[in-house]
C-alpha cells in the first residue's frame, strides 16, 4: 500500500510542478495575467510549486526504504521521472495543442520504461 500512496502522491506533486514551471506560459491568453511583471509570474509559480512539495517530500518519505518502503533511492528516481514525463505530455496535449506528439516521441518513451525496467530488475 505504501507504493501505491507513494505514486499517488508523485502523480499528485507533478501535476503541481509541471503547472509552476509551464502553466504561466498559458497566462498571456489570461485577460488578468497579460501585463503582469516577470516576478510576480515566479512568485504566482512558487506558490503553486508549494504544493508539489507538500506532496512530494512525504511521497519519497513513504516510499524510501530506509523509512519503511517498498523502494531504493534509485527506483524512486526513475518513478519520478516517468511519473514526470507521462504528466507533461498529458499536460501539453491538453493544453498547448501547437505541440505535437511524434514517433521519436513514442520511442523515447519507451526508451523510458525499458530504464524503469533494468532499474526494477534484481
Amino acid at each position: 500500500m505504501r507504493g501505491f500512496y507513494t505514486i499517488l502522491l508523485l502523480v499528485l506533486s507533478n501535476a503541481f510542478m509541471t503547472l509552476a514551471w509551464y502553466g504561466h506560459l498559458k497566462f498571456k491568453d489570461m485577460k488578468w495575467s497579460q501585463s503582469l511583471p516577470l516576478i510576480v509570474v515566479i512568485l504566482i509559480s512558487w506558490g503553486i510549486a508549494l504544493f508539489e512539495y507538500i506532496l512530494q517530500v512525504p511521497a519519497n518519505r513513504l516510499g524510501f526504504k530506509e523509512h519503511g518502503g517498498p523502494f531504493t533511492l534509485v527506483q524512486l528516481k526513475v518513478i519520478q521521472e516517468v511519473i514526470t514525463l507521462v504528466v507533461f505530455f498529458i499536460f501539453s496535449t491538453l493544453f498547448f495543442k501547437t505541440e505535437s506528439f511524434r514517433m521519436n516521441h513514442l520511442i523515447g518513451f519507451l526508451f523510458l520504461v525499458l530504464a524503469v525496467y533494468f532499474i526494477f530488475k534484481k
